[in-house]
């Protein structure tokens, strides 16, 4: 079996220590959650997570059938099985000392980033895409020196209609 990302969207009911249940569960079967995120969905009372593991499939589907049994669980879709639009935002604080402003602004126009706040010595960038894209503005803003760095995980979505 090979070992493969996945993207996986749980919907549940919005009650406390679901989210406790949901990774307890991953952490049981072996799997390591790279990412996960959580926010309403398009029903009241219901929160949808998206959560970005790897595994061989048979394992992640002895898990998707565990999760069913989570009371709370509504359903659960492996949306890596469809072609699907995934986005992550980051937040990164780089040194940016006026001279070297120039080549850093040259790089968040390059990856349609945005600047977010500007400091005498450093500026806060944020870029939105997919996991490479941010991977790579990373790698090149590391040069300049990275102060600080945060990453919401991914969200995503299956395109067009789903039945």
């Amino acid at each position: 079996m090979s070992v493969t990302k996945h993207t996986i969207s749980v919907l549940v009911n919005n009650q406390p220590g679901v989210l406790q249940r949901v990774s307890g569960l991953f952490g049981r079967r072996g799997f390591n959650i790279e990412s996960i995120t959580v926010g309403a969905s398009e029903e009241e009372g219901l929160s949808r997570m998206i959560i970005v593991t790897t595994g061989d499939d048979r394992t992640l589907e002895q898990v998707q059938k565990q999760l069913y049994k989570l009371i709370d669980v509504i359903k659960v879709i492996d949306l890596s099985a469809h072609p699907m639009v995934a986005r992550e935002l980051a937040l990164i604080k780089v040194n940016a000392e006026p001279a070297a402003r120039p080549e850093v602004l040259g790089i968040v126009d390059t990856f349609r980033a945005s600047v977010v706040d500007i400091s005498p010595a450093s500026l806060i960038v944020q870029v939105i895409g997919d996991n490479e894209k941010i991977d790579a503005m990373i790698e090149l803003l590391k040069p300049y020196g990275i102060r600080e760095l945060t990453r919401t995980g991914a969200t995503a979505m299956i395109r067009g209609i789903v039945k």
